[in-house]
């Protein structure tokens, strides 16, 4: 037997502190609570966030509804049911989807999701795809080819210029 073990019977309770009581209890007139001051005084703790009066930290913040991400990647999306109407075995990739209007503008490397129902094989070449858009793609007789994504720093300069 360790001292771990040591534990009161089940339904065992302690007795409660009595305070107030005189000097001979030990927690005679100021009941532990020390001399004056807003923490000696009856319904005493404060709220949780009160910093003595000083403008609490959640009211100095601003209230925003998200915090930015810092280095946010942009994705041009476009979901697997947009590509029935190209024709069998395609090479489907950012620009020739621009060239064919389904796509109006580059927001970023092209990302496949697999809302829809594909009926036709393509080779598609996409930064990135979810796993449902993968695996219709794939059932539909196409090949996922994932291509590294271009540097940040290549869409500043084309803005700049």
């Amino acid at each position: 037997m360790r001292i771990d073990d040591v534990a009161p019977q089940k339904g065992a309770t302690k007795r409660g502190r009595r305070v107030g009581r005189g000097i001979a209890a030990g927690q005679g007139a100021s009941c532990g609570f020390g001399m004056r001051g807003q923490k000696s005084r009856s319904g005493r703790p404060t709220r949780p966030g009160f910093e003595g009066g000083q403008t609490p930290l959640y009211r100095r913040l601003p209230k925003r509804k998200y915090f930015t991400v810092i280095n946010r990647q942009n994705y041009t999306v476009i979901n697997v049911g947009d590509l029935t109407e190209l024709a069998a075995n395609t090479d489907v990739n950012l620009s020739s989807l621009m060239e064919v209007g389904i796509v109006t503008q580059d927001d970023g490397p092209l990302k496949i999701l697999g809302d829809g129902d594909l009926s036709v094989a393509l080779k598609i070449q996409a930064t990135s795809f979810t796993e449902g858009a993968r695996a219709k793609i794939e059932a539909a007789g196409g090949t996922c080819e994932v291509l590294e994504p271009k540097p940040t720093w290549h869409r500043a300069a084309k803005v700049k210029a």
